[in-house]
């Protein structure tokens, strides 16, 4: 028999001539399904890099074993995906979790309403704040171009002259018009932020809606700026006015939006057992190791061994993976050579049972069990091959110099450099 394993972390050769275990033309690749999962999950967070959260690792494993499939020919059916027709009738869509819940889309139009209102007062809060800010500091240049005022009425004409420089004023008469211009623009200051305390007291919309006073309000550009900061809700227009409510018409699809679309990647991910090289991995495929394996024998023992190749493994449970396992077989076999393909009936669960049923029919042969005794006097890694074990394999290590042997060369050594230092004397 020809046993090829596929698991999570690995895929594993083994071979059994005469009902034992050819243990040293094994092979194993380090690579199995968790590398396809994350190999997965790395295509679809590149194609969509806006829901990297919702493409977790443990929602690829789900889609790597529901929705891939391992094709028979990998260069032809990814020609095939080129055809629209062909994508559109095999391409798989995922829906990702989503909220539906819009901002203000279970809001009664007075609720609407209400909230102008509150938005309007924030506002005009806002705004009566800088107002009072600006009045303040202008207030401050003002008292201080007063004050230098006053050095020249006084006939301080020295520090008249240093005020003027460091204000970046040529003239007395620059300097009155400039207080004029400042004096009125305070006055209107306070005026504004007198009005805006008065309407503050009245509430802005009515029972009955009419439209404001807009000298009063008196929206300038940065109001304008400012209700852009507030909720969508908050309109540019007359906040008075209520307008007929309409149905609002969503610019895209927001289910659409956190859909996966799922095309090549069903065969790209597990293509890797195949193809360690698509991910990296400087590994030999499984097909390539398994011509590797048969090459080590005659021609006799190949025509035996590939008369039983059997898969088995969670990741042999990929639709095509038998019809994948025969074409490469045909490849690599001579022509009009035969061999047979078998599929676990259970590959996730068959190695357990099958072990299962041969410890039960064993119980009472003493030639297969570990007693306490020997495991007390041999430890737990001690190996009793049996019919069914593993097989013990040596490992040779390489000899290592003892100490003595180490301590002679260094005295040799040490010796040899007196003598010449003496000759040299």
């Amino acid at each position: 028999m020809l046993h090829i394993s596929v698991h999570q972390k690995c895929q594993c050769c083994f071979l059994l001539l005469g009902y034992r275990l050819d243990a040293k033309n094994c092979k194993r690749i380090n690579l199995g399904g968790s590398q396809a999962a994350g190999y997965l999950q790395r295509l679809l967070q590149l194609k969509y890099p806006g829901h990297l959260a919702a493409i977790t690792l443990s929602r690829m494993e789900e889609i790597l074993h529901e929705h891939s499939y391992i094709a028979e020919d990998y260069v032809e059916e990814l020609h095939k995906w080129r055809c629209p027709d062909y994508y559109e009738n095999n391409v798989h869509k995922m829906q990702l979790p989503f909220s539906s819940k819009l901002l203000g889309s279970t809001l009664t139009s007075e609720e609407k309403q209400e909230r102008r209102q509150q938005q309007l007062r924030r506002l005009q809060e806002l705004n009566a704040r800088r107002r009072e800010e600006k009045l303040q500091l202008d207030q401050e240049r003002l008292d201080r171009l007063l004050y230098v005022q006053e050095l020249l009425e006084d006939g301080q004409m020295d520090q008249f002259h240093k005020a003027l420089i460091e204000l970046n004023m040529d003239s007395p008469e620059e300097l009155q018009s400039y207080i004029q211009k400042l004096s009125s623009a305070v006055e209107q200051a306070k005026q504004k932020i007198l009005q805006a305390e008065v309407n503050l007291e009245v509430d802005v919309v009515d029972s009955k809606p009419e439209t404001p006073d807009l000298e009063q309000l008196e929206p300038s550009l940065e109001d304008v700026e400012s209700m852009n900061d507030f909720d969508p809700l908050f309109s540019e227009e007359t906040p008075g006015v209520e307008k007929p409510v309409t149905t609002v018409q969503p610019v895209f699809n927001l289910a659409a939006y956190h859909q996966l679309f799922v095309g090549t990647e069903r065969i790209r991910a597990p293509e890797i057992i195949f193809q360690p090289s698509l991910i990296g991995e400087e590994q030999a495929g499984i097909a390539e190791t398994l011509q590797y394996i048969l090459d080590r024998y005659p021609k006799d023992v190949q025509e035996t061994l590939v008369q039983n190749v059997f898969l088995t493994g969670g990741n042999t449970m990929y639709p095509g993976m038998k019809a994948r396992m025969e074409k490469e077989l045909l490849e690599m076999r001579p022509f009009q050579s035969s061999f047979q393909v078998q599929l676990a009936s259970n590959p996730v669960l068959d190695a357990w049972y099958g072990a299962r049923d041969w410890a039960l029919d064993h119980l009472d042969d003493n030639e297969v069990w570990i007693t306490r005794k020997e495991y007390e006097e041999k430890g737990g890694e001690y190996l009793k091959e049996h019919r069914a074990s593993n097989i013990y394999v040596p490992i040779r290590l390489p000899k290592q110099a003892s100490r003595s042997s180490d301590a002679q060369a260094s005295s040799k050594g040490s010796a040899a450099g007196g003598g010449g230092a003496g000759e040299q004397a």
